[in-house]
């Protein structure tokens, strides 16, 4: 069974870089330079360094960087601000990097490789329309893009998926948790979510001896997927039945069927459930949440009259 935490290993090692700064020293010194523009068109873009020299990529996106453990000790990867900084510490032959756009799922690849001739100056990545894999109903049927009046820009078509919301946020929570960056599918509108939700949940599955805790959460479309660890704390195996949880949930999905006694690599799983409207108040309230608002005093009301 699968941890749904990425880890270090034969996998590709993901590096969520949001918080990184160069030093100021740096940013002081460098020299002004003019950004060099790639397009990015579903073909890798071919970034060369030089060893022992930074070069930033623009992506003005918010994304974490994928690359494959061979890496390690040879390049240096921060991000910030929709910047990415590369730095190769050593020689080595090309290699591909994944940078995943944090809110819409897509994905942009770079070869990266050193070279003694590379240059230097920033890239700065710039896009044509709707790069994702997803693509509108409508695309397939040969419907030209309507035009208003003398105008020669083109309509946004309105995006129709190809499955159930339920199905498209199941997979994509899936895929973030357990596949490598490459594999996550890109869904236009998808973004990340905060499901306000307590640090342990004892309400959903009080049938099972299990511990249950939020991990993320994403939306789209007026619905919400919550991602939980559900994990045993008994010694017997578990068998999970998404018919005994508790709760207002428009589907639930257990990444595997069964929990291993605990202690065991198999005592951990995922549950996937998707909700409408706020995704607290599709759970039963905490006993302790409950009991403090039933025992908060009431607001004395101060009348006024003229």
């Amino acid at each position: 069974m699968l941890n749904p935490f990425f880890t270090s290993g034969s996998r590709a090692c993901l590096v969520a870089l949001s918080l990184s700064l160069l030093p100021a020293t740096v940013m002081l010194s460098a020299p002004a330079h003019a950004d060099e523009l790639m397009k990015w068109e579903r073909v890798p873009l071919q970034i060369p360094l030089k060893t022992g020299q930074e070069r930033v990529i623009f992506v003005d996106k918010n994304v974490r960087v994928g690359f494959p453990p061979a890496l390690n000790g040879k390049l240096r990867v921060q991000s910030t601000g929709g910047a990415v900084y590369l730095k190769a510490d050593s020689d080595f032959p090309q290699t591909r990097l994944q940078l995943q756009d944090m809110e819409s799922g897509e994905v942009i690849l770079l070869d990266v490789r050193t070279t003694a001739t590379a240059s230097t100056e920033p890239v700065k990545i710039v896009y044509s329309g709707d790069v994702s894999t997803l693509s509108s109903a409508a695309a397939g049927t040969g419907e030209k893009a309507a035009t208003d009046g003398n105008s020669t820009q083109a309509k946004r078509k309105k995006v129709s998926y190809k499955a159930p919301i339920p199905v498209l946020l199941t997979r994509y929570a899936a895929q973030n948790l357990y596949a490598p960056v490459r594999t996550v599918e890109a869904v236009p509108g998808i973004h990340p979510v905060n499901p306000h939700l307590p640090s342990r949940i004892t309400t959903l599955y009080p049938s099972a001896p299990v511990t249950v805790s939020p991990v993320a959460g994403w939306g789209v479309a007026g619905r919400t997927v919550i991602a939980l660890r559900i994990r045993n704390s008994s010694p017997q195996k578990v068998v999970l039945d998404p018919r005994e949880l508790q709760g207002q949930f428009v589907t639930a999905t257990f990444q595997h069927r069964w929990l291993g006694a605990a202690g065991t690599p198999e005592d951990t799983t995922t549950l996937y459930l998707v909700t409408a409207g706020r995704p607290d108040d599709a759970f039963i309230r905490e006993p302790s949440i409950a009991h403090k608002a039933a025992t908060r005093p009431a607001q004395k009301v101060i009348r006024y009259e003229n």
